[in-house]
């Protein structure tokens, strides 16, 4: 009878036992937390890589057409809407200070970045301009 009553009372887990894996579970999430943010705010970022990419073939286009790159978005052949996460600089002379043979356009993140602050991607007629570009290279998709 000493036994069943002894057995009876100990129907579950002891403090330690719950204080042990909560400090599993918190150093296992102190891990994945920043893994996780990092590569949701490269999806993100994937959106500026994206619409550049596509400003890029409307602008070399664009060119072929008019003998000079576009000076402003709306008049490119592309129906994009704007990036959802990012606000867009207007297309500007790139290295040669003449629209007729170079552009840049940059576009910078908005609202909140998952702690890397309001980051630039910049896209010039040669493509990804990453001296110009402040996008962190654990968020770059461009980055390998």
């Amino acid at each position: 009878m000493n036994t069943v009553l002894r057995n009876r009372g100990r129907k579950g887990f002891t403090l330690v036992e719950l204080a042990v894996v909560i400090i599993i579970i918190g150093v296992l999430a102190s891990f994945a937390v920043p893994r996780f943010l990092d590569s949701v705010e490269r999806s993100k970022a994937g959106e500026a890589f994206n619409y550049l990419a596509a400003i890029r073939s409307a602008q070399e286009r664009y060119q072929i057409r008019q003998g000079t790159y576009c000076d402003d978005i709306t008049k490119l052949d592309i129906q994009m809407p704007n990036p959802k996460y990012f606000s867009v600089g207007t297309p500007a002379a790139g290295s040669t200070s003449s629209l007729e043979d170079s552009w840049t356009l940059t576009l910078t993140r908005a609202g909140a970045a998952g702690g890397y602050g309001a980051y630039t991607v910049t896209f010039t007629d040669q493509g990804y301009d990453p001296d110009n570009s402040t996008i962190d290279t654990k968020i770059n998709p461009m980055q390998q």
